[in-house]
């Protein structure tokens, strides 16, 4: 009692402080690979930071390399490799970049451009300036600026970069327009300013003569400017950059100094970024391409963007000291939260321990004194059981005399069975052979007979078993190839051990002959009671292995039969008891436990020997051994005729050869729900007609192939399936069903003998709506099937009343839901059109009219064409309310053929006239 208080007390301390320390992670991790950490690159990332603290869900990880293609190559790498949710990279070098970026595109990851392309177009996005168009505006300013005439120097951007290239095609498409401007030097500065100021020296050198100076940004702009100034030519020369930055130093403010000439903004766009990776990672609408604009910046507008960049830069300096102080009051909160937790839990605990010293010391009182009570209550029962003793060995007699009497008893009823199953089996065989009766009669006379059959052979066993008991039974020994009979008798069981995927085989071991004598209808007994035992407790896809062999046993000729199977094998208590008459080793499976005490009496009879094992890996292993050299009557060796005769076999997945008569034309009543039987058992198909006939419509199908293609053309309200069947198995139909548009909303329930939980599972993991297993309540069915399609009912009222696609997903499936918002937007992108058509949408949607008109209707209890002018009409409300449009034209803009029928269908559906609803709304 003490340990389980304390087990209980620590149990509850570790959920408590569990539960208060668990902290919520990001739900979306983005990785961020920068190729440099320039000025311009900088302030990009503290817009991510600063768009990102908006959104609690979301994680920047970044990579910054310094122009250093292998290692940026190296950081993409490890983002795929932390399977991150979405990678945003500014390429280094388009080229080199290209492979990497498509590997994480093609993984899975989506990934977002920054600034700079690859070459190839396996991205899920980019965003940034048009870098050929800024080039061109670059050109026509400076073209305006040297009125058309004049020397140039530009200074490129990192070869191999896709800006540098189009920013310099754009730019040379413009002035090769005018003949008097000559670019006579252009370099390659790699974006740095001490490069560009390098080149700057060697063209100062080169060209006395310059008018102008274009750099790919404002830090090659600066560095030829020093260069220029160092060497006492800045006049007369202009410079112009690219990037337009705020701040200290910044494009701007060179302006403003009369550095640069110009300037051209090139946006950051970073909060613009994080907004896109959201879209994306939230499945919500985006564009492959997201241009940012640029504009020229100079003394006209250079300081009226300086201050609004100096009060943009003092808002965010504000923003960050604001976020550093929430973050410390939540740090001290949280601080504050841990340490009343953790004295909470220290009382608790405390509390926890005096209860228990309290509860250990009444509980230790309370057990001395009932171990009191209880040796005296052993020692009495102790007495009591040697009194019991006596009497059960008295009782154990009488219960064997009363075993003894009721075998009698049971044999003689079994005989009595015979007279009156004669007698019904005579006039179903004469009716059967009338040519008047009707298909449905003989069907069901059909399923009587096979039934009679297999009482008879259940009587006939039992008596066999119990003359064995009563030493009456006796052999009727024949000679005959026992091999060749073993064959025969495999292809009864071939096509139940291909239906399941069985892997059957069946081997000789010895190349003697097998021609003996034995009895031909007791080994054909033994043999099928052994081998349909096999198929019961083999799980499908398993193996069955049969062997005949001649083997020297005791210097004795013997001929040795052994099936093993498959399966949980079995335990040592049920081996030492299997052969015992009415022993069963699972209840739940069908039989009477006579059937392996028949085969041992069977055996036997034939001076044989049988007996049992199971393998370590779950196999077991029936073995029995005749003698090959037994004894015969004379009088018993049958004709070659006699031989040649085989009994009947009953097979437990016999057919009726019965044709269907119920055909595809067959008119079903349309004022019934339509309900699809699809067993490969004729007998069950008609017994579930018999129960359901009255109230629903039927239609049948014998495979699950062919209940698929049923489904498909007749779309019915419920479908009733077995599991096992040949060509398409149940699993499979319910698989393909549910993933099938057109049938995907209808409820399946499956209807089988299989009734282990893996099988449940696998039923339900399927789609299956509900899982009844044979044999089965006919009351049972008929609720399960009239709450199944009331709910389907009830879904369609709903739909009805509210008309909201957007909260489908809560009771419909995620095709049914993608179908329906797919319906939708099909209408809405042809609203206008009036002569949008049911026709249309179906052909659209991959439905012909009829499977749409079914479908839509089952989902929403509209006909596509109400609800065409439902969202017409809904369409048309929006419009009234927040457009200046006349109800004409909204009419019309709504797809309605005139003014006067939108006015009809307005005032059917919303009670009132669209003009009336507009003066209202007005006033």
């Amino acid at each position: 009692m003490k340990k389980s208080g304390v087990n209980y007390c620590c149990l509850f301390l570790f959920l408590f402080l569990l539960s208060s320390c668990q902290k919520k992670g990001p739900l979306y991790i983005i990785g961020i690979s920068q190729c440099s950490d320039d000025s311009w690159r900088a302030k990009m990332n503290q817009e991510m930071v600063h768009e990102a603290s908006l959104h609690n869900e979301v994680e920047l990880v970044f990579r910054t390399v310094e122009d250093d293609t292998e290692q940026q190559i190296k950081d993409i790498e490890s983002f795929i490799k932390q399977k991150v949710d979405l990678i945003i990279v500014a390429p280094n070098k388009a080229a080199p970049i290209t492979p990497v970026v498509e590997k994480a595109f093609l993984s899975g990851i989506p990934v977002v451009l920054v600034d700079r392309k690859i070459l190839s177009d396996k991205y899920t996005s980019f965003i940034g300036a048009d870098n050929y168009q800024i080039g061109k505006e670059v050109g026509n300013y400076v073209a305006s600026l040297l009125k058309g005439k004049g020397n140039i120097v530009e200074l490129k951007g990192l070869d191999g970069s896709t800006p540098a290239l189009e920013r310099h095609q754009g730019f040379n498409s413009i002035i090769c327009r005018y003949p008097e401007i000559k670019l006579i030097f252009d370099t390659d500065a790699a974006w740095s300013g001490d490069s560009a100021k390098v080149r700057m020296e060697t063209a100062l050198t080169s060209h006395p003569n310059i008018n102008l100076v274009f750099a790919h940004n404002d830090r090659m702009a600066m560095g030829a400017y020093t260069a220029a100034e160092e060497q006492n030519r800045t006049n007369g020369v202009y410079f112009l950059g690219i990037d337009a930055l705020p701040g200290k130093n910044g494009g701007i403010e060179q302006v403003l100094n009369n550095k640069l000439k110009a300037t051209f903004i090139y946006p950051t766009g970073g909060d613009k970024i994080i907004q896109l990776a959201l879209d994306i990672l939230q499945n919500k609408e985006y564009k492959k391409n997201n241009v940012l604009y640029t504009a020229v910046v100079d003394q006209n507008n250079a300081r009226i963007l300086k201050l609004q960049s100096d009060e943009i830069l003092e808002q965010q300096t504000k923003v960050e000291y604001l976020n550093k102080k929430i973050d410390n009051f939540m740090s001290l909160y949280t601080t504050q939260r841990y340490l009343l937790y953790i004295a909470s839990a220290f009382v608790i605990l405390l509390i926890g321990f005096f209860i228990i010293l309290f509860l250990a010391y009444r509980s230790k009182n309370r057990l001395n004194k009932e171990l009191e009570k209880k040796t005296l209550a052993i020692n009495a029962q102790k007495e009591k059981l040697e009194e019991q003793r006596d009497q059960l060995i008295a009782l154990s007699k009488q219960l064997e005399d009363a075993t003894h009497a009721k075998l009698v008893f049971f044999t003689n009823i079994s005989h009595e069975f015979r007279t009156p199953l004669t007698l019904i089996s005579v006039p179903v065989n004469s009716i059967l052979v009338d040519p008047k009766i009707s298909l449905e009669q003989k069907r069901l006379l059909s399923l009587a007979q096979k039934n009679i059959a297999i009482l008879l052979k259940l009587v006939d066993q039992i008596i066999d078993f119990r003359k064995y008991e009563n030493g009456k039974l006796t052999l009727n020994l024949s000679r005959n190839d026992l091999k060749q009979q073993l064959m025969e008798w495999n292809e009864s069981f071939a096509e139940v051990a291909a239906k399941r995927q069985l892997q059957f085989k069946f081997e000789i071991l010895s190349s003697s002959d097998f021609l003996l004598n034995f009895d031909l209808e007791k080994m054909e007994r033994i043999y099928f009671n052994l081998l349909s035992n096999a198929l019961k407790f083999t799980l499908d896809k398993g193996k069955i292995h049969i062997t005949l062999d001649r083997i020297i046993k005791n210097d004795k000729d013997w001929v040795e039969i052994s099936i093993s199977n498959s399966g949980k094998g079995i335990s040592e208590n049920d081996i030492r008891n299997i052969f015992e008459r009415f022993y069963q080793i699972d209840s739940r499976m069908a039989g009477s436990g006579i059937g392996l005490a028949l085969v041992k009496s069977l055996v036997e009879l034939h001076k044989g020997e049988i007996g049992i094992k199971c393998n370590p890996d779950g196999m077991t292993i029936f073995t029995f051994i005749i003698p090959a050299h037994l004894e015969r009557n004379p009088d018993s060796y049958g004709s070659k005729e006699e031989l040649s005769e085989k009994p009947e076999q009953l097979q437990e997945e016999a057919r009726l050869s019965i044709p269907d008569p119920f055909s595809d034309e067959n008119k079903y009543a349309k004022d019934k729900n339509l309900i699809l039987i699809v067993d490969d058992n004729p007998g069950i198909r008609v017994y579930i007609r018999s129960i359901l006939e009255n109230q629903y419509a039927i239609i049948e199908a014998q495979d699950g192939e062919d209940g698929f293609k049923k489904a498909v053309k007749y779309v019915p309200d419920m479908i009733i399936s077995d599991v096992m069947m040949p060509k398409k198995d149940g699993i499979e139909l319910c698989n393909q069903l549910k993933k099938e548009l057109s049938t995907s909303h209808i409820p399946i329930i499956l209807l089988t003998a299989c009734s282990l939980d893996e099988q449940r599972v696998a039923g339900f993991e399927s789609g299956a709506d509900a899982y009844i297993s044979k044999p089965f309540n006919p009351d049972l069915l008929e609720v399960r099937i009239r709450k199944l399609i009331d709910n389907r009912r009830r879904l369609k009222e709903l739909y009805e009343k509210s008309l909201s696609f957007e909260n489908s997903n809560i009771a419909l499936n995620k095709l049914d839901n993608s179908f329906l918002e797919r319906f939708r937007k099909k209408i809405e992108e042809n609203i206008a059109d009036s002569s949008l058509s049911v026709e249309d949408l179906g052909k659209s949607l991959g439905l012909s009219r009829t499977q749409l008109y079914r479908k839509i209707k089952s989902l929403t209890n509209y006909s596509p064409n109400e609800l065409l002018r439902i969202i017409r009409l809904k369409k048309s409300f929006a419009l009234l309310t927040s457009s200046e449009h006349t109800v004409a034209e909204i009419a019309y803009d709504t797809g309605f053929t005139s003014a006067s029928y939108f006015t009809k269908c307005f005032k059917e559906y919303y009670g009132e006239n669209p003009t009336d609803y507009l003066k209202r709304i007005k006033n």
